[in-house]
């Protein structure tokens, strides 16, 4: 049974770890070393875990670790019976060597356990398994949690100690320098990446009030560190320390002021310091004329600075800082910080004012000289591509000024690109577009576009907020689609440079969600025309390639929004082409799901389409004078009252109510199928059944394929 039930505590001491992966590293160093040791018994599935992460140090402490585990009975399958005794009940010379194999000898034949295996009756050799240690299971666990770190980038660097330092080369994520292993009060004697496990640990470079930190008990390894090494070990709670610290600077600087909200930041910040301390700095109001999201992205990406909002959203000319010291005047901090962000803000409104000696359409032609795909050409051909592509939608959609407000923001979408701002942070594409148009004395919906083309950007991410966006937004995209799709340029597995993933979503998005009236294939076609000057480009192939993937991207998307696979697949096997009607057909095919007769219609629309499959030669042309079942006529008669009926109401587009309608059919159908023999021997009776059952086939699926609900 188990003994000595301890917490046990292991620290790994590094140099600094890249902080954008350091949540990472802590939460799968801790989660491996538990995984490993209940595997081994040393620990119950139910222990408490708690990771630790700071920028020098990974750590896990672990509630209830047996100092050994239980001891296991192990049963071992040896050979089938009639390989190990002979005729007479004997052992064979092979289960002699094979008992001998395992330390036992002819003294343990008897208690041999004969059980069936397989067909055959098979002897088993019965057991008792020592219990893992703590310290041989912990060592195992270790090394496993030190191969399984998911390593951004290994490090190679040469140990120190030994009888030739200097000659040992180790590989990790950074150096490490220290090795903690305590279970209770007690020192478990590990070794790992050169080193040898102890019960001392370093705090704060600068404010630990003692060097090294020498731990009393695994217990008291979060609070030691604290009091005496002026560090917060969890990457939690150092978050949540920031964030108090954040807001209460912030209701200090003014009322309705607010921190930028960005988790990854803060994320990033939380990995960069050991004990935060939140400092506000300034910068002058005259930076406030560059537009905001300049400032805030060269806050933020080089600095890792928090600026700060008014009650309005607005930047205002205050920022925080997240320092990792805290001393008694904090003003060089402070001022240290106000100079370093200084060029940074002046080097953003150089560019502006540079940028804004041109117009937008002045730069169009630069795109020519920038190479969007090799086998695509530049981006100014890309552009021209676009301006087609949003035309013909504008045009089709039936407005002409919106034609010509489209052609125009797909011109000017991508000139941004060859700016100085967008080429120093590329980031703020399409953003800069939208001031730069604005300047240019653009229309509103125009510079928008321009903006907005780019969305959405992400999943949940909102969508272009104007028509003109829209439509210019669709033709990026669809652009992009086919361009790729044509050339082979294919996602495949975690792959996908060109993001044609989110861009298939969203087309899908726009066209659902925007309701337009366009139809998938003639969009996919209409694109596929502007690269017919592409050698070897392949527009069949883009075509029908991308409108599979589309509907593919689209099953995927309604199954996330809680659609059921049937569902799915009862809307989109038809490949509807209009992607604006999938919610409402979507809808039918649940509320028809949900009546009583559906069961019973789709396992008959199944059985219809099947028979269907192996009679090519039905059509859908029924006399009534070749009726011999009452039956049939029966059916025949209540299609000729239902379908007309269900067929306004899908003219309508009450998708909902046609699909109800039609579940009056069941009676019939049900009776149909118990009194008829379809395949008749006579041709022109099996012909006029297969007529009927045709004429009800297309009249059950022109909303949806009601067999995929069929179970």
């Amino acid at each position: 049974m188990t003994t000595n039930k301890k917490n046990l505590l292991v620290e790994l001491f590094v140099e600094e770890l890249p902080p954008k992966a350091l949540k990472k590293l802590g939460d799968a160093f801790a989660g491996v070393l538990r995984d490993q040791l209940v595997a081994q018994g040393l620990v119950d599935a139910g222990a408490v875990l708690t990771a630790y992460a700071s920028p020098r140090r990974l750590a896990a402490h672990i509630t209830d670790v047996a100092s050994q585990a239980a001891d296991k009975a192990v049963s071992q399958k040896l050979m089938p019976v009639s390989v190990g005794l002979d005729a007479s009940g004997q052992p064979t010379p092979a289960l002699l060597k094979k008992l001998a194999s395992l330390g036992a000898d002819a003294s343990a034949v008897a208690g041999l356990k004969r059980a069936q295996d397989g067909k055959a009756e098979a002897l088993f050799f019965e057991s008792t398994a020592r219990g893992a240690t703590l310290a041989d299971g912990l060592q195992k666990a270790l090394a496993e949690a030190v191969a399984k770190l998911p390593i951004p980038k290994v490090m190679s660097y040469q140990l120190e100690t030994g009888e030739l330092p200097g000659w040992t080369s180790v590989s990790f994520v950074r150096p490490a320098h220290g090795l903690v292993a305590l279970h209770g009060t007690d020192v478990v004697p590990l070794q790992a990446l050169g080193l040898q496990s102890g019960r001392e640990t370093h705090g704060h470079r600068f404010e630990a009030s003692v060097d090294p930190v020498v731990l009393r008990g695994a217990d008291s390894y979060a609070l030691q560190l604290q009091d005496e090494g002026a560090v917060i070990a969890s990457f939690e709670a150092r978050r949540l320390e920031i964030a108090r610290q954040l807001s209460e600077a912030a209701l200090q600087v003014g009322a309705g002021s607010v921190p930028i909200d960005d988790d990854a930041l803060l994320d990033e910040v939380t990995a960069l310091v050991e004990r935060p301390n939140v400092l506000v700095c300034e910068f002058e109001r005259e930076f406030l004329d560059v537009p905001q999201e300049c400032l805030i992205l060269t806050m933020k990406a080089n600095q890792k600075y928090f600026p700060l909002l008014d009650a309005h959203g607005k930047l205002t000319n205050k920022f925080l800082v997240v320092s990792n010291i805290r001393p008694d005047d904090a003003s060089a901090v402070i001022g240290g910080n106000e100079r370093v962000v200084r060029p940074r803000l002046a080097d953003a409104k150089f560019f502006f004012d540079q940028d804004r000696k041109k117009s937008l359409a002045s730069r169009v032609e630069q795109l020519n000289k920038v190479v969007y795909h090799n086998k695509l050409g530049t981006q100014g051909e890309r552009v021209t591509r676009v301006m087609h592509i949003a035309r013909a939608i504008a045009e089709q959609l039936g407005n002409a000024e919106l034609a010509k407000q489209a052609t125009q923001a797909a011109q000017l979408a991508k000139a941004d690109l060859v700016t100085d701002m967008v080429g120093e942070f590329p980031e703020l594409q399409g953003t800069m577009g939208r001031y730069y148009a604005l300047h240019d004395g653009l229309d509103h919906s125009v510079a928008d576009a321009i903006e907005d083309h780019y969305k959405p950007r992400f999943a949940g991410d909102t969508l272009p907020r104007g028509d003109v966006g829209v439509v210019v937004a669709l033709a990026d995209k669809l652009e992009t689609l086919v361009g790729m799709f044509g050339i082979g340029n294919l996602p495949s597995g975690d792959r996908d440079p060109f993001a044609l993933r989110r861009h298939a979503l969203g087309v899908i998005r726009m066209l659902i969600e925007k309701k337009l009236p366009l139809e998938l294939q003639p969009l996919l076609a209409k694109a596929a025309q502007q690269f017919s000057a592409i050698a070897g480009f392949d527009a069949d192939g883009a075509v029908n390639g991308l409108q599979a993937f589309i509907f593919d991207r689209l099953s995927g998307s309604l199954r996330e929004q809680g659609a059921s696979a049937q569902e799915a697949e009862a809307v989109l096997s038809s490949q509807p082409q209009r992607l604006a009607l999938v919610p409402e057909l979507l809808a039918a095919v649940r509320a028809f799901a949900a009546l009583p007769e559906a069961p019973a219609l789709a396992a008959a629309n199944k059985r219809i389409g099947n028979i269907l499959k192996k009679s090519p030669e039905a059509d859908a042309h029924v006399n009534t004078a070749l009726f011999r079942e009452p039956a049939e006529g029966a059916l025949y008669e209540a299609m000729q009252s239902v379908v007309p009926k269900a067929d306004a109401q899908f003219a309508a587009g009450d998708y909902t109510a046609s699909l109800q309608t039609l579940a009056a059919l069941r009676a019939p159908v049900d009776a149909f199928f118990d009194g008829v023999m379809v395949n008749a021997d006579e041709a022109d009776l099996r012909l006029n059944r297969l007529g009927l059952l045709s004429k009800l086939h297309a009249a059950m699926n022109r909303v949806a394929q009601l067999e995929r609900l069929a179970v």
